[in-house]
């Protein structure tokens, strides 16, 4: 895939969105950065469909900082079970809570830098959130990883690789719903092992690299 075919593929990529379990994700936190931080938080090595309905119950108990600041961490693990790591997780959350309100005010830093410090965030839970909210930045998990070099678009071997290099490909147009888009394809299409290259809509574009 050549770089210049990019915004031809992301619109295509739209009409998989609505359809796939990603979506769930941003009827949830409707891009409210406390929020979008928690849900990227706790998708990490869960699926959408369970994270979905697991951050709808939490943050009918907890959508702000301060709130979450205030639950024990035994009743945020009730909250979040079974996310993947629940326990840690629940943790991190309080922690995450505490900080955003004792040192920040109770809103998220938009700087890669100071999210970066937060308790349990990384560079794809941070770019995950600073790309969705229109900054230079974007997630890299391993749909995005497994589907840029499938595409042929890139060759890397490191998230830290492929989100340094999307980072020089991409537009600024395209950043914000770069992620999103192919997580989408990744759930929906271009699975690991068998993708259905038939129903894929950006079929003509992509080298089909590593495929089984």
């Amino acid at each position: 895939m050549r770089p210049e075919a990019l915004p031809e593929v992301l619109k295509r990529l739209r009409s998989l969105y609505p359809k796939a379990p990603v979506a769930l994700m941003e009827k949830v936190h409707r891009r409210e950065p406390f929020k979008l931080l928690v849900c990227a938080l706790l998708s990490t090595r869960t699926k959408d469909e369970l994270t979905h309905r697991v951050c709808e119950r939490l943050f009918k108990q907890a959508g702000t900082p301060e709130e979450l600041a205030r639950l024990p961490v035994e009743e945020i693990e009730r909250l979040i079970y079974p996310v993947g790591f629940y326990r840690v997780k629940a943790r991190q959350l309080k922690k995450l809570a505490e900080t955003l309100s004792e040192r920040y005010g109770g809103k998220v830093p938009l700087k890669e830098e100071e999210l970066l410090k937060l308790p349990g965030v990384g560079r794809k839970v941070a770019g995950v959130v600073l790309g969705s909210l229109g900054r230079r930045a974007v997630g890299v998990d391993t749909h995005v990883q497994r589907i840029v070099n499938r595409w042929g678009l890139l060759e890397t071997r490191t998230p830290l690789e492929t989100e340094r290099e999307l980072l020089r490909l991409l537009p600024d147009e395209l950043v914000p719903e770069f992620n999103r888009l192919v997580v989408a394809l990744g759930q929906t299409v271009c699975k690991p092992r068998r993708p259905d290259c038939g129903a894929c809509p950006v079929e003509p574009f992509c080298k089909k690299r590593f495929t089984l």
